[in-house]
């Protein structure tokens, strides 16, 4: 009996079918429908044309190629709201916000499924960490959730990801709350009790990280998504090898960073034995074009993506950049010859690349000559996503209370970290200065003579209002929450320390200088030198006084630096090391010192010979 119902269900909703699609063609052909439902008939002229019609449709060749529509971003470093200053447009053009980026992908979402394309939203890295204080305070909590309204799906994982350490970066993917105690270093974990941090919906992805007792990774080293008709495309994700240099070292301890290239050619046979040929590689590395306005090309493209794409298997079809903050979209030649799309989409969400993967239905690999790429600007001139506009609203609600609380003045608009011609900027200077004078580093009633600060760590000018500071615009400069520390190294590791800032990793030319900013100490370095001979004899000068080889001197730095981040070694060769405050308490508590504050002369580092 159940047989015979089920074959009577098939017969009748064929028979269904068949009286819709009758209906259909009635229409179709000029006839109407009936308050029975049926459909009366037209003339017999129209009706033999509507099944012409339809039987040229049936004969009509299906198409030869599917398009997919890859939405992606990069380096979004939890900028909820709009970035001030440059870092919050593009060509002098308004853009970024979470608000009118959710509003963008939408849209970019719409216009792919009105021309029947499938779209997937992906990201290449530093979704958080270096993050404003509307997200940071909240361990980039906010950040997540923004990006789950999104509908992104897929992210590799970048640098900054790792600031707050691996085990919270496995948070960040399945969710939870930290017990920091309700606000401990200005941060607070789940502020709402009835909505508890669930994480990431999206899906981290890094390749090239592994745990190295175990040797298995940190996250999935690729996803595969499978569209309509059956179309696959993987997406591996692939995290900087160098990060071990550039983050905390507690924060990356027991895992081993492999190379980006080896890794991701080591997967293709892998993923070709599961039926994968569209390969797209979603890489935190990137390169400089040489206009950097160009944010539709890429001429004269250098730095590491370019030996990165000579290098990746001619197999893997795109590949979606990031870490430099630049915008590009090139078409680079593989090593077979071949064109191959290589993306970025600056920073901060201010663009969006939308790749067009045209897939040859035939073969099920992309047709690179049919493949295309446009960065859209996200301009402030839409809509508002509300969910996302409510979200922000509730953490700047939270917030509030710390982050608009003035701690000084400045006598000028802002303090900026552009770098003069010895690369040594006015925020430099302050930051050093701030780093000298905190007492919390003092032990024995020994205080620091001299302090060093990255320039990396410099995340953007200190702003003001209209002259007032508050605590979270000097969190924007600074937030990393990085410890003091202070130490003893004599005249010959200083001397080795400086002559860091232009060789190995550093170095050797000028385009990976990183020239500490410092206080309490003056030198000379001269440009056309040799690398590990660039600071010039005899000029160095601490509390005005000259460098001695064997004496000992107290400084101060941050734990990052201490560790031998940025490619400072000469940090981990220090002894009698004491932890200090935070970072951004000394920078706080030196402007409310030094109220108001006045910028001053960058004269601390000179060029010479």
């Amino acid at each position: 009996m159940a047989r015979d119902r089920a074959r009577l269900g098939g017969r009748r909703v064929a028979g269904l079918l068949a009286a819709g699609t009758a209906v259909a063609l009635a229409l179709a052909a000029g006839g109407s429908l009936s308050q029975a439902g049926a459909a009366t008939q037209p003339d017999t002229a129209a009706q033999t044309a509507a099944q012409t019609d339809a039987a040229a449709q049936a004969k009509k060749p299906k198409p030869t190629h599917s398009q997919i529509d890859l939405l992606a971003i990069n380096d979004f470093h939890g900028n909820l709201e709009p970035a001030t200053g440059s870092g919050g447009n593009i060509n002098g053009i308004p853009a970024g916000g979470a608000v009118y980026l959710a509003t963008h992908l939408k849209q970019l979402r719409a216009a792919a499924a009105a021309k029947g394309a499938d779209s997937v939203t992906v990201a290449a890295g530093d979704l958080i960490g270096a993050s404003p204080l509307l997200s940071a305070a909240f361990h980039d909590e906010p950040t997540v959730e923004a990006l789950n309204g999104m509908g992104l799906e897929a992210a590799s994982v970048g640098n900054h990801e790792f600031d707050e350490g691996w085990h919270e970066l496995l948070r960040m993917q399945t969710g939870g709350c930290l017990p920091d105690g309700d606000g401990q270093n200005n941060q607070n974990s789940c502020p709402d009790p009835e909505h508890p941090f669930t994480g990431a919906k999206y899906k981290y992805l890094s390749a090239n990280v592994f745990f190295t007792n175990t040797k298995k990774t940190l996250f999935a080293p690729y996803t595969i998504k499978t569209f309509k008709d059956g179309k696959k495309v993987a997406f591996i994700g692939m995290t900087l090898e160098n990060t071990p240099n550039i983050v905390t070292k507690s924060g990356v301890e027991g895992l081993t960073f492999k190379d980006e290239v080896e890794t991701a050619n080591a997967l293709v046979p892998e993923l070709h034995k599961k039926g994968v040929k569209s390969i797209v590689v979603l890489l935190h590395e990137g390169g400089f074009p040489a206009d950097p306005k160009a944010y539709n090309s890429c001429p004269g493209i250098s730095g590491p993506i370019v030996d990165i794409n000579a290098g990746l298997d001619p197999e893997i079809d795109a590949i979606i950049s990031g870490h430099t903050h630049q915008a590009y979209n090139c078409s680079l030649k593989d090593s077979a010859g071949n064109p191959r799309l290589v993306t970025s989409a600056s920073s901060f969400g201010r663009i969006v690349t939308d790749v067009r993967l045209s897939i040859d239905n035939a073969t099920g690999d992309v047709d690179r000559t049919n493949t295309l790429a446009q960065n859209e600007i996200v301009t402030q001139d839409v809509v508002p996503d509300q969910r996302t506009a409510n979200l922000i609203a509730k953490y700047k609600a939270l917030v509030a209370p710390i982050s608009n609380k003035v701690i000084g003045h400045l006598t000028t608009p802002s303090v900026v970290r552009t770098n003069d011609d010895s690369l040594e900027s006015p925020l430099g200077n302050l930051i050093a200065d701030a780093q000298l004078a905190d007492p919390s580093v003092v032990s024995g009633g020994k205080a620091p003579v001299a302090a060093f600060m990255n320039p990396g760590g410099i995340r953007a000018d200190l702003a003001s209002n209209n002259g007032e500071v508050t605590f979270g615009q000097a969190f924007t400069v600074q937030p990393f929450n990085n410890f003091l520390v202070s130490m003893d190294m004599t005249g010959t590791q200083l001397k080795a320390l400086l002559e860091q800032q232009f060789s190995g990793v550093n170095g050797p030319e000028a385009a990976k200088y990183k020239v500490l900013q410092v206080a309490g100490i003056t030198y000379t370095w001269n440009p056309a030198a040799a690398a590990g001979s660039k600071i010039v004899a005899g000029s160095i000068k601490i509390g005005g006084q000259p460098l001695v080889d064997g004496t000992s001197y107290r400084i101060v730095t941050n734990n990052f630096l201490s560790d031998g981040g940025d490619g400072f070694p000469a940090f981990t060769t220090a002894t009698n090391k004491v932890f200090g405050g935070l970072d951004i308490d000394a920078f706080a508590n030196y402007l409310t010192a030094h109220d108001p504050y006045t910028p001053v002369a960058t004269d601390r580092i000179s060029v010479g010979s």
